[in-house]
């Protein structure tokens, strides 16, 4: 399912708006996993970032109010999607990712663009997930329209792919190692950005 809505939906966003550029596209860990980390304001930058990782399916964090409505909830857990309590995070929100991570699937985490108390929190989460899994963060942008009204106008669209980000084992300095990587990768989005 998640081959063919890829597909799908990049043959559809090609048709409205042209074909996608993916920056850095060989930045990315070759058969080993990884959390990727990208900016977010709507549903074209999830489908984005999918399409510019294509052939490698990404494990989509999403907030659980998404999985209320049972064809919903059945739709996303076939897109390789997994609830997650953003207003509540506790332990067991680093289950389900570690677990994939095991496996050498690819994590995605999305913090929002406008909400900044929820961004912290999830990049924070990416950063314990990345820490304790001993895998990199790879941070992503995504620059070009946020609706349809702006995919026809044919705005381009780009992903654009950071350098590995490397979080070293939490110690008694665990907020230290956070605070330090959260500037890391806000400093990388600001830079990514700027290159388009």
């Amino acid at each position: 399912m998640y081959t063919f809505a890829t597909r799908f939906l990049q043959l559809m966003l090609f048709l409205m708006n042209g074909k996608m550029k993916t920056v850095n596209k060989e930045k990315l860990p070759q058969k080993a996993p990884f959390v990727v980390v990208c900016t977010h304001k709507s549903w074209i930058d999830v489908v984005c970032l999918g399409i510019a990782l294509y052939p490698i399916p990404i494990h989509f964090m999403a907030k659980k109010e998404l999985f209320s409505n049972p064809l919903i909830k059945n739709l996303l857990t076939k897109l390789n999607a997994f609830p997650v309590d953003r207003s509540n995070p506790g332990p067991s929100v680093l289950k389900t990712p570690l677990q994939l991570l095991k496996k050498k699937q690819v994590v995605g985490i999305f913090p929002s663009g406008t909400r900044n108390s929820e961004e912290k929190a999830l990049k924070n989460g990416a950063i314990h997930i990345a820490s304790r899994g001993s895998v990199p963060i790879i941070p992503a942008v995504y620059v070009g329209p946020h609706t349809i009204k702006d995919l026809l106008g044919r705005k381009r669209r780009f992903i654009i792919l950071g350098d590995p980000i490397y979080v070293p084992k939490m110690t008694k300095d665990k907020e230290v190692v956070i605070e330090k990587t959260n500037e890391v990768i806000s400093k990388v989005f600001k830079e990514l950005k700027s290159n388009v």
